[in-house]
């Protein structure tokens, strides 16, 4: 049987235990735990194939040092999944390109040092105890390229980056789940039960389990149903810059947290972004246009602590510049949503995230769990209630973004 396919009606299917909206790693995950728990899954997702929206737009790493709680409760379990992705997916040999050459969150704002290092604590407070406060002394003799006026960091060797569309793939391959690409969702049926099916522009499928991971397309899955899912999609960009010998090809995925500016090494160039704080919420979109100045502005914000990039401006010409843009989702307290959804039975939620790549191994597990009950809802601190409960899960903002 195929299980990544354009579905004609004679293999279109009319039934299934769960469908999964959405195809990037956080649906794929989801499909994947779903099948494993033995539902007959279903994914659909309206684009050529998966991964190909939001995904392969991010930086593509993963980190642990998260001083959210329920975020650091779901890193963790899904670092350990990329570790050992092979075995986990039942693929020998399969390779997602992990790298573990460790994240460096920097600051040379002397306000920010006590911070930094509660930071760690709390790190460590929540299981990371791997995790490193670093002067700006023990920063630079660790990282020489590093500028002088570096005052603190944190670190932490085993979080990296690895390849989004192989993880993705063997998400896939390794599921009993069909994937419907060029399918998309356009409505879901309910009946004095709850959701009774999806509706495709190739068919409905009938079933009772319903996953919305749609990225930004997610408030509109939601609304399908009724629901003003508190989403908000952002548009991020991102600039690979091509090789240069001024690049540290051994450096971590750097971040500067006083300017909001990354960076990390990518195939002998590397990969900057930055998070703008200005950028206005935006429509979900496939389509999203990039500013020919991004990449100008953010190699400006990254000389500060990474002196080399200054020489490296200077020999820029167009063609080594190559920018692209996806979108961040962030709910109110940057954190996804995770979970059913009382008011229409049957519907759950994975969605809100700015952290798609690092938490959807462990994220797609829970939403299994839930699902099959083997977790209960309200032992989810991440459960789309939260609001309506009035709890908000509070973290250290200056840490989230990246």
């Amino acid at each position: 049987m195929r299980q990544i396919y354009a579905p004609t009606k004679d293999d279109f299917p009319r039934k299934a235990d769960a469908v999964v909206i959405g195809g990037g790693i956080v649906g794929t995950a989801t499909a994947f735990w779903l099948s494993r728990a033995g539902l007959d899954t279903v994914l659909v997702e309206m684009r050529e194939g998966l991964s190909t929206l939001t995904t392969p737009k991010s930086v593509e790493c993963f980190r642990a040092q998260f001083t959210e709680p329920a975020l650091a409760e779901i890193a963790l379990p899904s670092i350990e999944i990329y570790e050992n992705f092979a075995e986990v997916v039942g693929i020998p040999g399969c390779n997602i390109a992990m790298h573990q050459r460790g994240y460096l969150f920097i600051t040379d704002e002397p306000d920010m040092i006590a911070d930094v290092e509660a930071s760690v604590q709390i790190h460590h407070r929540l299981g990371v105890t791997d995790s490193e406060f670093l002067t700006g002394a023990d920063a630079r003799k660790r990282f020489p390229f590093l500028s002088e006026t570096v005052l603190a960091g944190t670190f932490r060797q085993k979080d990296g980056w690895l390849s989004s569309h192989e993880a993705t793939q063997g998400f896939a391959r390794g599921s009993s789940a069909r994937f419907l690409v060029q399918t998309k969702a356009t409505g879901i049926q309910q009946d004095g039960q709850g959701v009774c099916g999806v509706v495709t522009d190739r068919g409905t499928i009938a079933t009772r389990v319903v996953v919305n991971c749609a990225g930004p397309f997610a408030g509109a899955v939601g609304r399908m149903v009724g629901l003003d899912l508190p989403l908000k999609p952002v548009r991020r960009q991102k600039a690979y810059i091509a090789p240069r010998p001024q690049i540290p090809l051994d450096a971590p995925m750097c971040i500067d947290l006083s300017r909001n500016s990354y960076w990390r090494p990518e195939t002998g160039g590397a990969l900057i972004g930055w998070v703008d704080p200005d950028e206005p919420p935006s429509e979900p979109s496939e389509h999203l246009p990039t500013d020919r100045h991004f990449a100008a502005i953010n190699i400006e914000k990254l000389i500060p602590l990474f002196p080399f990039w200054e020489d490296i401006a200077l020999t820029l010409k167009g063609p080594d510049v190559m920018i692209s843009a996806g979108q961040y989702v962030y709910t109110p307290d940057d954190q996804p949503l995770i979970g059913p959804v009382p008011e229409v039975p049957g519907f759950y939620v994975n969605c809100g995230y700015w952290a798609g790549v690092m938490l959807s191994p462990a994220a797609g597990k829970r939403v299994a769990d839930l699902v099959t009950r083997k977790m209960k809802p309200e032992d989810n601190p991440l459960r789309p209630t939260r609001y309506a409960e009035g709890i908000v899960l509070e973290g250290s903002s200056f840490l989230r973004g990246h």
